[in-house]
């Protein structure tokens, strides 16, 4: 009976571990695309909510996981089943969040009072692959009641594993006819006491054209993934335990055990052994333990002959650090990894515009990518593609979301491809300090061969959040990064003479 009491309560420790904690979220502009294909019309009449909608995956919101949706014609989706085929509130006048806002636990698109009984469509489809699909609600020309000739057409992305939230304004219109043009785009808890929108972008009379709005909940994650390509296509998958250990444990990898069944990681008996791990089944499930909690891992193999993000990339190049498993490799640690992610360094240009290869004329074609600093990372993959010092998602000088089209200085070259264009900057030459190695695992060395007298350093992840500050900088030789999470930084020499900056690369 003893043995019984200490197996219940060394399951209800690790289930405490393996549970997850509800976190805040936050919201940022990424780059516009809207997703094209069949759909799915939910046919409901105007001012109602649809029937009960499966999801294709498990979604996580506010720390509750659901399998199923409720579709507002007004403009939101809602998790609440109970609003299954009932009316649907379109009078509004309070910003979000609030206890008394007639719509809770719901993602508000473009929440207002749409008339999609005067043409429009309402439909509902699924994109990509296990476990980085994509359910995407499309609004497309719905009608504004009493505005019959405005419209509103955007949509609501839920994405597996990652539980991220996109909203894409394509044409948002407003009319003041019926409840003064509200709308709000944003999110809003089962209570309605949380919940965030985008700025300019709560409860009041606004339009909008080609925006994207990412909703997340940094570093948090249902699972583990390891996805591998399937060269055969037959969904038989081959996975290196040493990668998934490295991922889960990198202070300790053989502290971490494999195994099939969660009874079996519950009372760590009959572990997973060897090397290779070889799975069946396409997307299968499996348990880690660790550090005293077990870890779900999703094994998953794919055909990479599909490039799932459309980005130009083959999908196997774009397992960076060559380990197979193409889903830890997210160079800008926004929780998509870079094979089913359609902007891989995260600077607001669309990695199929970013990877080309440059033309010496019409008839010959370079074999290396585009680099436009001349630092070794191609201009897809390097978050400051100019080595200015500014960020290329910060050089979007004219507030549009798109630094493509920031001319500054009107020579026909965007300022995020020109290293003397960078406001508010005294740039040294790029490449004056440097750092080895490169990539890095803990500790990286500085070398200043012109003894360029160092004041302080910053280092930047590719959001541009200050990640590292070193205030006094004179004497130093190194600087320690293993506490950074895997990914692309930048470092920001202030000096004597000037700024310069260096990239480097965290494994």
């Amino acid at each position: 009976m003893k043995q019984k009491y200490i197996l219940i309560l060394l399951f209800m420790l690790l289930s405490i571990n393996y549970s997850k904690a509800q976190g805040n979220y936050s919201v940022n502009s990424f780059p516009y695309v809207s997703y094209q294909g069949t759909l799915t019309n939910i046919n409901t009449n105007d001012d109602m909510c649809s029937g009960l909608i499966p999801l294709p995956f498990s979604f996580d919101y506010y720390g509750t996981t659901y399998n199923q949706v409720v579709i507002s014609t007004n403009g939101y989706i809602d998790f609440r089943s109970s609003s299954a085929n009932l009316f649907s509130p379109f009078s509004f006048s309070i910003a979000i969040p609030n206890t008394t806002f007639p719509v809770k636990n719901s993602i508000l698109g473009a929440y207002q009072d749409l008339y999609n009984t005067s043409g429009g469509f309402i439909g509902y489809s699924t994109y990509g692959t296990a476990p980085y699909r994509k359910f995407v609600v499309y609004y497309y020309q719905n009608a504004l009641f009493a505005c019959s000739a405005s419209r509103s057409t955007f949509q609501i992305v839920l994405h597996e594993t990652s539980n991220l939230i996109d909203i894409i304004l394509i044409d948002k219109q407003a009319c003041a006819n019926m409840n003064s043009g509200r709308t709000v785009t944003g999110l809003i808890d089962a209570t309605g006491a949380n919940g965030i929108a985008p700025p300019g972008r709560n409860t009041g009379f606004w339009t909008a054209s080609q925006e994207a709005w990412r909703f997340s909940r940094p570093g948090y994650y249902a699972n583990y993934s390891y996805v591998v390509c399937d060269p055969n296509n037959d969904g038989i998958g081959e996975y290196l335990l040493t990668t998934l250990q490295n991922d889960l444990a990198p202070s300790n990898p053989s502290s971490v055990a494999l195994y099939q069944t969660l009874t079996d990681a519950t009372l760590q008996s009959n572990p997973i052994t060897g090397s290779v791990y070889t799975s069946n089944s396409s997307n299968q499930v499996v348990y880690a333990v660790f550090n005293g909690q077990i870890k779900p891992v999703t094994l998953q193999a794919i055909d990479c002959a599909i490039d799932a993000d459309a980005d130009t990339v083959p999908t196997a190049l774009e397992d960076l650090n060559g380990d197979t498993n193409l889903a830890n490799d997210d160079t800008d640690g926004d929780g998509i990894p870079n094979y089913a992610d359609n902007d891989d360094d995260g600077d607001m240009i669309l990695t199929n515009l970013e990877y080309v290869f440059p033309r010496m004329n019409a008839n010959t074609v370079q074999n290396s990518l585009l680099d436009t600093d001349a630092d070794g990372v191609p201009n897809y993959l390097d978050n400051d593609d100019d080595g200015d010092g500014v960020l290329t998602y910060l050089e979007d000088y004219n507030g549009n979301g798109n630094p493509a089209d920031d001319d500054t200085n009107g020579n026909g070259t965007p300022d995020y491809m020109e290293s003397n264009v960078a406001l508010g900057t005294t740039e040294l030459t790029a490449g004056i300090i440097g750092v080895y190695p490169n990539p890095v695992q803990d500790v990286l060395y500085i070398q200043n061969d012109q003894n360029i007298p160092l004041q302080s350093i910053a280092i930047y992840n590719v959001q541009g959040t200050l990640v590292k500050n070193i205030a006094h900088a004179s004497t130093l030789s190194s600087i320690p990064v293993n506490e950074l999470a895997s990914g692309l930084y930048l470092i920001q020499w202030n000096t004597d003479n000037g700024v310069a900056t260096t990239k480097f690369m965290k494994q």
